[in-house]
Formats: structure tokens, C-alpha cells, sequence
């Protein structure tokens, strides 16, 4: 058993796709031990359970049914460079509610930056977003006006400035609402999700309208997606030598915005190749799924339907955050998945 259990530890470790909390989570069992050991490529993992926080019903048997399609030789199996799966974030792996976690970065960086601009208490959203009124500022901006602030914001700035005011900022940030960390309030459905596509010989990436870079920093902490595997709203970027040494400066401009139809665009440039599943929770993602839908072969596209106001957020066609209105009528026309928070999910966080 001892053997079996350390021989796991080198399969997984060796897959550089997974965190430390994907070893734990596969390690759980010597059954699922023995099958990944003697895992070959189509084949799909035999566990007990490998979903275990999904109920039994449509959605964790669609998932399931999929990936043994997709793993079995034969008409449906699909090679591994082409298991391609793309999730988006707000909403998708992580709460989004009441505003999206970028929203209040960006606050507290116009704060931060506030003295320095003594202009931004007489200019929207600013001096909304400089008192602290979060509601007010989105109203009166778009997620493209977000975009575009944020590339305001930290122009000048290095990539690697950046990323170490990210770093520091998700350590210790929170929702107003729960009082849990961002990063605590990731879905363990998906997370299992993620793990179990992995350990499948699927490669996952997101596709997120939030930053590029704001992203890329902690993914791979908290999701075991490395940020080469990150795509977003870009901004502009150039090099440049300081004291003879090469950095690369954040420029005030929007390049690609990585939401509704740019998310397709965003997934061509980036991949190159089609993804075979897709998974999203807002009408921001349905040109993502489609996009996946209309490949040749298998495919797979669920919706996170957010219908547990107990547990988390109860919210679809009218809500001014994360909108499911086309989407979920184009789900249930052509026959994807769509998972209820409330019937689906044994639990919502870890």
C-alpha cells in the first residue's frame, strides 16, 4: 500500500499542471491510487468517485459519460494534444457576487493612487471608486470603461511591479459581503473538475474577461493553472532597458478585450486550437461555447447555473452581474449542460 501510495505522489508531481492540492485530492483513496499508476493515455480514471462534492444527476453524468468518450479508443477518442478545456472565472470557479473581485482591485489601486490625482474627486467612476462606492462606479462605467482604467491606472508600471502588488493585494483581500478571502470562495465542484479533466490528459485554461495580469500571479496557487494557460483582457506592453536592465512597461491602452465575442478571438490566439469543452455562467461566455460547440467531434459545454441563495447567490437573467439571459435559452435549446448550484453541488467552497 505504502509502495503504491509513493508512486502516485511520483505520477502526479511529475504533471507540472498540478498543485499540491491535486495530489491530495487524487491521493485520497488506494483505489484511485492504483488506477492513476497504471493510467494510460486512453484511458479514462476509474475512481470511486472523482466528483464527489457533484450529486448524481444530468450534469456529473454528462461530465462523466464525456470523458470516457473521449478517452476510449474508438470513434469519439480524441488524442490527447486536442483534450482542450476552457473555463471561465467570475462565476465559473469562483464567486463573482456582489461585484467582481477586478472591480475591487481596481478601487483600492485608485485609492492608492488618489494623491497623486487630485483631478479624480471631480471624475467618474473615480471619485466614486475614491469613497469607497462601489455600486455607483460600475453603474456608471462598462466592463470595457473597467478595462480601460485599469490600463490607466498602472501605466509606467513593470510587469513585475505589478505582479508583486497582486501578489500582495489577493493574499489578504476579501469579499465585503462574506468576509471570506477571494480566493477561499473557489467552487470545490469545479476544482474537482479541473483535477479530474487533468488527471485525464486534458490541459485546462482560462478565458476570463478580468486582467491578464491581474489573474496570472496566483492561478497556478489556487487552481493549479499556470499562468501560460491564462488568457484575459490584455493591455499594451513594452520593452524597455532601465539602468541596463530589460523590463517590460504597462501601457495606457486596451489591446484585446476578453469578453463575449473576444472570447473566441482570445482562445485562437493564445491556443490555436479549439477546445473540446467549455464551461461559463454568464451570456459573457456564450460565444465561447459556441465557439467550442461547433467543432467537429465530442464536445462538452456546461453552464454554472447560480441558483442557491442560501449558499451563495441566487441570480440569472436580470442581474447586472454575470447575466445568464441568451445563454440560458441557448443552453436548453441545444441540449448542454446546465448545473444548479442548489441541485448539483453538495457543497460550495472547500
Amino acid at each position: 500500500m505504502r509502495e503504491k501510495k509513493e508512486r502516485l505522489g511520483d505520477v502526479l508531481a511529475s504533471d507540472a499542471t498540478l498543485s499540491r492540492r491535486d495530489l491530495l485530492l487524487a491521493g485520497t483513496t488506494l483505489a484511485s491510487a492504483a488506477v492513476v499508476t497504471s493510467l494510460a493515455p486512453n484511458q479514462a480514471i476509474a475512481q470511486a468517485d472523482p466528483l464527489p462534492s457533484w450529486n448524481a444527476g444530468v450534469a456529473k453524468k454528462g461530465i462523466a459519460d464525456f470523458v470516457v468518450r473521449v478517452t476510449t479508443p474508438g470513434e469519439s477518442f480524441v488524442p490527447i494534444t486536442e483534450r482542450i478545456a476552457v473555463f471561465d472565472n467570475d462565476g465559473t470557479l469562483w464567486s463573482e457576487q456582489p461585484m467582481y473581485a477586478q472591480a475591487y482591485f481596481l478601487m483600492h489601486r485608485i485609492q492608492a493612487l488618489a494623491p497623486k490625482h487630485p483631478e479624480w474627486r471631480t471624475q467618474e467612476p473615480f471619485a466614486s471608486l475614491i469613497n469607497g462606492d462601489m455600486q455607483r462606479a460600475i453603474s456608471l462605467a462598462s466592463e470595457k470603461d473597467v478595462a480601460e482604467l485599469m490600463s490607466l491606472a498602472h501605466a509606467g508600471m513593470t510587469t513585475d511591479e505589478f505582479e508583486t502588488i497582486v501578489t500582495e493585494w489577493i493574499t489578504t483581500a476579501k469579499n465585503p459581503q462574506t468576509g471570506r478571502l477571494f480566493t477561499e470562495m473557489v467552487y470545490q465542484p469545479m476544482f474537482e473538475l479541473l483535477t479530474y479533466l487533468r488527471a485525464n490528459g486534458f490541459k485546462t485554461f482560462i478565458v476570463s474577461g478580468g486582467g491578464i495580469e491581474l489573474m496570472r500571479p496566483w492561478t497556478e496557487r489556487v487552481y493549479g493553472i499556470p499562468p501560460e494557460q491564462v488568457v484575459g483582457t490584455s493591455g499594451g506592453l513594452e520593452f524597455e532597458l532601465r539602468n541596463g536592465t530589460p523590463v517590460l512597461l504597462k501601457l495606457p491602452e486596451l489591446v484585446h478585450l476578453d469578453d463575449e465575442e473576444g472570447k473566441p478571438v482570445g482562445i485562437q490566439r493564445h491556443l490555436g486550437r479549439r477546445p473540446i469543452a467549455a464551461f461559463g455562467n454568464s451570456d459573457g461566455d456564450l460565444a465561447m461555447l459556441q465557439w467550442t460547440a461547433a467543432g467537429r467531434g465530442p464536445r462538452f459545454c456546461l453552464y454554472v447555473h447560480h441558483t442557491d441563495a442560501e449558499r451563495e447567490w441566487a441570480y440569472d437573467r436580470e442581474s447586472h452581474v454575470g447575466r445568464l439571459d441568451k445563454g440560458l435559452d441557448e443552453a436548453r435549446a441545444r441540449g448542454w449542460t446546465v448545473a444548479s448550484m442548489k441541485d448539483d453541488w453538495k457543497v460550495i467552497y472547500p
